[in-house]
Order: C-alpha cells, then sequence, then structure tokens
C-alpha cells in the first residue's frame, strides 16, 4: 500500500481562482487509529455524502442506534475530523464534516503510525471496493446518461516515478480546481448534481530488477556506428 491513504475528506477545496482551505496532513498513530472504526468511518461518509444531521438522522441511515451515533460523533469531534454545525442540544445537536481537508499518511520511520495508516487504509479500501461493487450490481437503476458517463478503465504506462508523481499532482490539481470546493458548499452544486467517488491508484508491477536492460532505439543504434 503507498504511504499516502486516500483522503477522508477531499484534498483541497478551492475553485481554481480563489483560496483554498487549508488540509491537515494526520500522521500521528493515535489519530489514525481514532478513525480506524467502521462506524465513525460510516458516519463520515454519510455525513460527507448527505450533509448535516443529528445522531438520530445519522443512525437510522447506517443502522446504528442514537446512542451510538451520538458517542463516536463526539469521539470524531474529539479528534477534529466532525464539528457541531449549531443550534440543537443532546442527541438532537446537527453534525457535519469539519471544514477542511484531511489527509491521512503515515509518518516516515514511525512504525505505530505506518501501521495505523496501514489499518485505516485497508478499512477505506476495502469500503471504496464495495461501493463500487455495489454500483456495478445496481447501476441499470440508474438514468441512462449515467451510466453511459461512469467509467472504469485500466492502463499500463511506461513511467519513471518523477512522471507518475507529476500525473498524480496533475489530475489532483484538476479535480480539485473544478469541483473540490463543492464538498463544503453545497449550495454550489448545480441541478441534477450526485457523489460521485472517484478510484485513482497507480503502482508499478514490477520490480527495476524484473525487467530486462532498455534497448538502445534504430535512431541511437545508427548514431553509436557513425
Amino acid at each position: 500500500m503507498p504511504n499516502e491513504n486516500p483522503p477522508a475528506q477531499p484534498a483541497g477545496t478551492g475553485t481554481g481562482t480563489g483560496p483554498k482551505l487549508p488540509v491537515r496532513r494526520v500522521t500521528d498513530a493515535s489519530t489514525l487509529r481514532a478513525l480506524s472504526h467502521p462506524v465513525r468511518i460510516q458516519l463520515i461518509e454519510a455525513l460527507g455524502t448527505h450533509g448535516t444531521m443529528t445522531a438520530t438522522q445519522v443512525g437510522e441511515l447506517i443502522g446504528e442506534s442514537p446512542t451510538t451515533c451520538s458517542f463516536h460523533l463526539r469521539q470524531l469531534a474529539r479528534y477534529g475530523f466532525v464539528e457541531e454545525a449549531g443550534g440543537g442540544k443532546g442527541r438532537a445537536r446537527p453534525w457535519r464534516v469539519a471544514s477542511e481537508a484531511v489527509q491521512l499518511t503515515s509518518a516516515p520511520g514511525d512504525p505505530e503510525s505506518e501501521l495505523a495508516a496501514e489499518a485505516l487504509g485497508r478499512m477505506i479500501h476495502e469500503r471504496q471496493a464495495s461501493r463500487f461493487r455495489n454500483w456495478r450490481d445496481t447501476r441499470h437503476s440508474y438514468p441512462d446518461e449515467w451510466v453511459k458517463a461512469a467509467t472504469n478503465s485500466q492502463h499500463l504506462l511506461y513511467m519513471t516515478a518523477a512522471e507518475l508523481r507529476q500525473l498524480n499532482d496533475d489530475v489532483a490539481e484538476l479535480i480539485d480546481s473544478r469541483f473540490g470546493h463543492r464538498y463544503f458548499r453545497p449550495e454550489e452544486r448545480p441541478p441534477g448534481a450526485l457523489p460521485v467517488e472517484i478510484h485513482f491508484t497507480d503502482y508499478p508491477v514490477a520490480l527495476p530488477s524484473q525487467l530486462p536492460p532498455v534497448s538502445d532505439s534504430p535512431d541511437q543504434a545508427s548514431q553509436k556506428g557513425e
């Protein structure tokens, strides 16, 4: 698994021309472990998808009791992942995702942080895979325009590490500049917009030692013969 795990929220929220909200980079083992709970992951996903809700409302959505949700929401708030939206008391208090982007990663050279990030990353990836399977199973219940718009593509490219890093930066900037702000600003979502999950995963499939030496191209070979 790569060192940088998927963000709990979009890694940036800029509009392309305006200022971006700060990105909180979480590497602390205790904070990563605090998020590594199935109910807490579900709570953040639900609030991110459906917006501000009370413990009772989000509990009905994910199939947990208001008491359970209230406890875990308070724990998430303690570590800065959610916050009160204002108004209401007790279980009637509305909650929302914290108004900053969060990137989850391990601290290099810290075994506890690396283990915590690995466990959390595995949990997040499993839930992503589950949602993709659900989409594949139910896609024909969506309007035809959504079935045609969604994609699942695969590419095998030959790149250097620097080129791969640049590609990732370019894709992140494109997505962030065009759509990132809508996560925190529902009023800017156009009519008909749905929450769309994008998985962009890239990794080498062979070690350098497993590949044959790069041979000279015909042009290079002819130049050497001159």
